[in-house]
């Protein structure tokens, strides 16, 4: 495994995006155990993408501006209605005093789609892992496997790290109600923001 991939790989990783944004917001509002499964769900959300990367079927994405725009428009819808979850105070991002039960299964599946409707992921797969593959590659396929993994080894463990850190802070934030209000715009806003960025985003 290359250096260059490993370094690549951890700052697109560190960056900010949607799966960190809803792992912050899972530790905030659940506690710990959620924002490891929250994590857990976002690395899931990552192989649809990395296995059209590796089969070719990113290309279409690339290609097909039905595929790519029908896709992309469902993501925003969805990075919108979370937001629209957020400021109402309901849904995975409610903050509560005391942590009620949860499916973690609920969780998950909230975190993959926030993955799988992101039509830029398979686009970014199809010339990132390509790049980390020599011409001529007799095991390029298991190459690219290895590396898949490797990549959402390390999405799993940031995201992990990103989440219990701020579950660290949950009982400084429900303490107080100004900062829970500041905290719901925030995400909220950021949810938004995210959406216009994927709407304005060309194949």
């Amino acid at each position: 495994m290359s250096l260059d991939f490993l370094i690549t790989t951890l700052i697109v990783v560190v960056s900010p995006g949607t799966g960190v944004l809803f792992t912050l917001a899972s530790g905030l509002s659940r506690g710990a155990k959620a924002s490891v499964v929250a994590a857990f769900g976002c690395t899931l959300g990552i192989i649809p993408h990395m296995a059209a990367a590796i089969t070719g079927l990113a290309a279409l994405l690339h290609t097909s501006a039905l595929a790519f725009q029908t896709l992309k428009y469902l993501g925003v819808a969805y990075l919108l209605w979370m937001a629209w979850q957020t400021l109402k105070e309901t849904g995975a991002l409610r903050v509560e005093t005391e942590v009620a039960p949860r499916s973690a299964r609920r969780t998950i599946v909230q975190a993959v789609l926030i993955n799988v409707l992101n039509p830029k992921l398979s686009i970014f797969f199809f010339a990132f892992l390509p790049q980390f593959v020599a011409p001529g590659e007799p095991q390029a396929l298991a190459r690219m496997l290895e590396m898949s993994g490797v990549f959402m080894g390390l999405t799993f463990a940031v995201f992990a790290f990103y989440g219990i850190f701020a579950a660290a802070l949950r009982a400084h934030v429900i303490s107080r109600p100004r900062v829970m209000t500041w905290m719901r715009r925030t995400f909220a806003t950021a949810f938004v923001g995210l959406g216009a960025k994927l709407a304005l985003a060309e194949r």
